[in-house]
C-alpha cells in the first residue's frame, strides 16, 4: 500500500508492506488525516523530540528508532475495513470511525501511531486500530470535520486544566491550531470573554470565527492593555484593594500557545498578579525564566500535554452537535503526492489554517 514516509529527514511517498489485524484489532482505510505542527517539528529534529521524550518518561520509548522509517499521521478519521481475531464486530465494515492516536498489541504494549516504526500512521492508505477506543462518527459528521476531534482535544484538556472563575478573563497567546482548539473549548464550556493575539491576519480571523471576543494584532497594541478594561487590576495592591472594599474579579489566566523561547518569561513579567499561565505552545528549546517575578506576583504555572480519553470523546460529541464549529477551520486537502509541499506550505501562516491528506485523493 502507498505512504508518505519520513526517511533519512525527507518525506518519501513510496510503497510500505501490507498490514493485517491481529488480536482484538481492525484494519480500516484512512479517509482523512490533519498535518500537526508537531509532524511540522519531528521532520526535520525527531531525534532531539524522542531524546526529550525519553527524559521525561525515564528512559521509555518503547523501543522506537527516530532514524527509521516512521509514517508520520494521528489527527485522523478512517473507515473499517475488516476485524482481527477477538473482536466484538460491534462497529460493521464500512463504518466511519475516530480513535485514539494509540493501538494496543496482544503482547499488551501500546503503538503511538505517527510515531511508531512498527505500525503506520494517517499519512498511509490503511491503518491498524485497536477495536476498544474506536468511536463512530455520529450525525452524519463530514469526515473533513471528524477528522478535527484529536487537535480540538487537545485544547479541551488545556482548558480542563485550567482553574477558571465563572468570571475568569482569557488571553491566548498565539492563534495556530493549538491556540484555536483552547479559543474553541474556552467558548465550548461557556468561558469569557476571551482574549486572542496573533501577529498573522488569517490566524486572527480564524480566532474569530471560532468565537474569540476581541481579537488583537501584538504589533499594534499589547494584549495586556486590556485586561483592566474587563475589570482585572494587574497590580497585586489594586486587586488587595478591591477585595478589602468588598469587590470581586476573576482568575485571569493566560494560555501560552506558541511554544517559543522566552514567551513564558514574557508572561509572567506582562501578566497580572495572580495569573494562572497554562502552557500548552511545546517548546523543543532549552527556555530560561526569572523564578523571582513569578513569585513575586504569585504566578501560577501549569504546563499540559495531550487529552484524555474522556475529553477526546466529548470534543467529538461538541464538533458533531455543532458546540464546536469547525467548517472553516480546513483550508487545504492534498493526496499522499502532496504531503511533501503542504510542509512547506504551513511554514507560512498566511498560506492557510489546517491541511488535510486524504490518501484516497488523486
Amino acid at each position: 500500500m502507498r505512504a508518505v514516509i519520513r526517511r533519512n529527514k525527507a518525506l518519501v511517498c513510496d510503497e510500505i508492506e501490507d498490514i493485517k489485524p491481529d488480536t482484538g484489532q481492525v484494519l480500516v482505510k484512512t479517509l482523512a488525516c490533519g498535518i500537526c505542527g508537531s509532524d511540522l517539528h519531528a521532520l526535520h529534529h525527531m531525534e532531539h523530540m524522542i531524546e526529550l521524550t525519553s527524559r521525561a518518561s525515564g528512559g521509555m520509548t518503547n523501543g522506537f528508532d527516530p532514524r527509521a522509517d516512521t509514517v508520520f499521521g494521528h489527527e485522523f478519521c478512517a473507515e473499517i475495513l475488516d476485524h482481527g481475531p477477538g473482536t466484538t464486530g460491534a462497529l460493521k465494515a464500512g463504518t466511519r470511525i475516530v480513535s485514539l492516536p494509540v493501538t494496543m498489541t496482544p503482547a499488551g504494549g501500546m503503538e503511538m501511531l505517527g510515531f511508531s516504526n512498527r505500525l503506520p500512521g494517517g499519512f498511509a492508505e490503511r491503518m491498524i486500530l485497536s477495536e476498544a477506543l474506536l468511536l463512530e462518527v455520529p450525525n452524519g459528521l463530514p469526515t473533513d470535520q471528524a477528522a478535527l476531534t484529536e487537535p480540538f482535544a487537545v485544547g479541551a484538556h488545556a482548558v480542563a486544566k485550567a482553574r477558571l472563575d465563572t468570571n475568569s478573563v482569557c488571553l491566548v497567546i498565539g492563534c495556530g491550531p493549538v491556540g484555536l482548539a483552547v479559543i474553541a473549548g474556552l467558548k465550548a464550556r461557556g468561558h469569557g470573554p476571551v482574549i486572542a493575539a496573533d501577529y498573522s491576519p488569517r490566524r486572527r480571523a480564524a480566532a474569530e470565527m471560532l468565537g474569540a471576543d476581541v481579537v488583537i494584532d501584538p504589533a499594534k497594541e499589547s494584549p495586556h492593555a486590556r485586561w483592566e478594561g474587563f475589570g482585572v487590576p494587574t497590580a497585586r495592591a489594586a486587586q488587595s484593594m478591591i477585595k478589602m472594599m468588598g469587590g470581586s474579579f476573576g482568575r485571569p489566566v493566560v494560555f501560552e500557545c506558541v511554544g517559543s523561547p522566552g514567551i513564558v518569561q514574557s508572561l509572567i513579567e506582562a501578566s497580572p498578579a495572580g495569573a494562572q499561565i497554562v502552557v500548552a505552545g511545546v517548546c523543543m528549546e532549552t527556555d530560561k525564566i526569572e523564578p523571582a517575578i513569578a513569585i513575586t506576583k504569585e504566578i501560577e504555572l501549569t504546563f499540559v500535554f495531550g487529552y484524555s480519553p474522556e475529553e477526546f470523546a466529548q470534543t467529538l460529541h461538541d464538533i458533531a452537535e455543532g458546540v464546536i464549529d469547525v467548517s472553516g477551520v480546513v483550508t487545504g486537502k492534498v493526496g499522499l503526492g502532496g504531503v511533501a509541499e503542504a510542509f512547506v506550505t504551513l511554514g507560512d501562516p498566511e498560506a492557510h489554517v489546517k491541511i488535510l491528506v486524504e490518501p484516497g485523493r488523486v
